[in-house]
């Protein structure tokens, strides 16, 4: 894995927010009955969390899942992990009609926190960020490409986007960070 590198490298920036790419990280998207028991412990043993409600993300002890779509979940887990995850999530999922694909090497993952974090947020996202409670996730646009963000428990803010896109994602968060760019100076 040491030949292995993420999209920016760990990449990080810092002004009234700080923004800095995750590194490599486990991503599977997975399709299927969100209501189903069957999906709801293949979710819980792989990951420790439960199936989120409509937009919202869980933690768990192994990882976290985010709703993306009424039939759609991403779970997160080590990027390590990954391989073992999907494969115990088929084997739960065994005779259901499912999807798991992992998609890890095809995203970024960043995070953004400070006081300040949900400003900067939402100078670039049609999302009102200051009243997200942790566990609150939305899929939206970024500037002008998709994204997916959720409040973590610890109060700062994590987002996915296409890997082929890292940059730009970066420089657009990282200038609506710059200090003295504040919405309320």
């Amino acid at each position: 894995m040491s030949n292995l590198v993420s999209a920016l490298n760990g990449v990080k920036a810092k002004g009234f927010a700080a923004v800095s790419e995750l590194g490599l990280s486990g991503m599977i998207t997975l399709r299927g009955d969100l209501t189903s028991k069957e999906m709801a412990k293949a979710i819980k043993d792989a990951t420790g969390a439960k199936v989120p409600a409509t937009r919202k993300v869980t933690f768990g002890a192994k990882g976290s899942v985010a709703w993306m779509s009424p039939d759609e979940l991403l779970v997160l887990v080590d990027y390590t992990a990954t391989g073992e995850a999907k494969a115990a999530l088929e084997a739960a999922l065994a005779g259901q009609h499912f999807l798991a694909e992992v998609v890890s090497d095809a995203r970024a993952h960043f995070r953004i926190s400070g006081d300040a974090a949900h400003e900067a947020l939402s100078k670039v996202m049609p999302v009102d960020f200051s009243t997200f409670e942790a566990g609150d996730f939305r899929r939206s646009r970024l500037s002008q490409v998709a994204a997916a963000v959720w409040k973590t428990e610890s109060g700062d803010f994590e987002l996915v986007c296409f890997r082929s896109v890292a940059q730009y994602v970066f420089d657009v968060l990282k200038t609506a960070a710059a200090e003295g760019r504040q919405v309320s100076v």
